[in-house]
């Protein structure tokens, strides 16, 4: 957080896989699957655009693989649960418009390593990139945003499993929880809001009766009491939603996909980039550091930023901020053991997190949805780095 104060509220929203935005951006990320699964050396900038009954696939993608752009699309919808013709956004009514054409050669030129070795790999395109993490939760993730996710992802999940007994929860779904903090640690939830899609007849008690249970199982019970507000479907009713109710783009919900607004971003979006691209896999390498930095216990809180210039391997720049809650002396001596630790060229990020091969157990498209970061299955959520980060920060004064 970039201010702390004694005594605060913060908030932060996440939005469902069936919201408009994750459902373009599910397609783009499950195209970048399909390409690197038969080529990982795939260029993939894919745009998605979902609205009533229609998908456009658009971008900028040169690969080997050959991939039916139609088949993934459709089923990516079918699979959210976007099967009933009535809605408006339907797997077997929408069409698909397909507008692909390859990579720039002005950008390849640059971002592509030479094969005899004598020109390095460079960074995808220019920008700034941030990774952030705090202790405040298990997951190491600031608490508004991670409750959020799994406030949606549970009704999802009980969507899926239970469709029985929840036939009036439709795919769309929004949510937003509100943190009381004393002196940078979470005491209790203020509020939480839930805006979920649902069916003509549905009832207000019975979804309200839902997120109160769903709110139990997934927010700490030490954080709950029985001063909560809870604002369910607001405004009354929400029949009409998903691309129908609003027209979804690739790369929209850059915040949620984050740390809901905790800590800096750069501006770059992640979904359907290939990893050549830096907005992506920086991001993903500065959290990889942030996370690993907090859990050898050299902060509480830290957030790194890296820059780098189109077609340049070495990044032009690396901060680190631990909002006073460092363990040596100064961030800069945080940033020398950085270095020590890590290789922040673009090929050894790609390598280092194994990012042209997604598999054992994860793609692209599971981060497209309930956000790219807290969630262990990822490789740039392992904490396999502790160790390393305590031995290069001997010798360093500490606060």
């Amino acid at each position: 957080m970039s201010k702390i104060t004694a005594n605060h509220v913060f908030t932060s929203e996440s939005v469902s896989e069936g919201h408009p935005d994750k459902v373009a951006d599910q397609i783009s990320d499950a195209i970048l699957d399909a390409c690197l699964k038969q080529d990982p050396e795939s260029r993939v900038a894919c745009e998605t655009l979902c609205t009533t009954d229609l998908i456009v696939i658009s971008g900028e993608i040169t690969t080997n693989a050959k991939v039916n752009w139609q088949e993934i699309a459709l089923n990516v919808v079918r699979d959210i649960g976007y099967t009933d013709e009535n809605v408006g956004f339907s797997a077997d009514n929408a069409k698909v418009m397909v507008a692909i054409h390859k990579q720039s050669a002005d950008i390849s030129q640059g971002v592509t390593e030479a094969t005899n070795a004598t020109q390095e790999q460079g960074a995808g395109d220019q920008g700034m990139m941030f990774g952030y993490a705090s202790n405040e939760t298990a997951e190491f993730m600031p608490a508004p945003i991670i409750y959020a996710h799994r406030i949606v992802e549970r009704l999802a999940e009980l969507r899926h499993t239970q469709p029985e007994k929840y036939n009036f929860l439709r795919p769309d779904s929004k949510s937003q929880v509100s943190v009381h903090y004393q002196n940078g640690i979470p005491q209790h939830i203020e509020s939480v809001v839930v805006s979920h899609q649902h069916t003509p007849d549905m009832k207000i008690e019975d979804l309200t009766a839902l997120v109160k249970q769903v709110v139990k199982e997934v927010i700490p019970a030490e954080l709950i009491n029985d001063d909560i507000v809870y604002y369910i479907n607001p405004t009354g009713r929400f029949e009409i939603g998903g691309p129908h109710g609003d027209t979804g783009l690739t790369g929209r919900k850059i915040i949620v996909d984050t740390y809901g607004g905790v800590g800096s971003h750069g501006g770059g979006a992640f979904s359907g980039k290939d990893p050549s691209k830096v907005d992506r896999s920086a991001a993903y390498m500065c959290r990889y550091i942030a996370k690993n930095i907090v859990g050898a216990g050299l902060a509480a809180k830290c957030e790194i930023q890296v820059a780098y210039a189109i077609g340049v391997a070495e990044p032009l720049s690396i901060n680190v901020d631990t909002y006073g809650t460092g363990k040596l002396k100064n961030d800069a001596d945080l940033e020398k053991v950085i270095r020590k630790c890590f290789n922040l060229k673009p090929k050894a990020i790609i390598d280092t997190l194994k990012l042209k091969y997604p598999g054992n157990g994860w793609c692209y498209r599971d981060s497209a949805a309930y956000g790219h970061f807290g969630r262990d299955i990822f490789p740039w959520e392992k904490l396999d780095r502790i160790s390393d980060l305590q031995k290069a920060a001997e010798g360093f004064e500490c606060r």
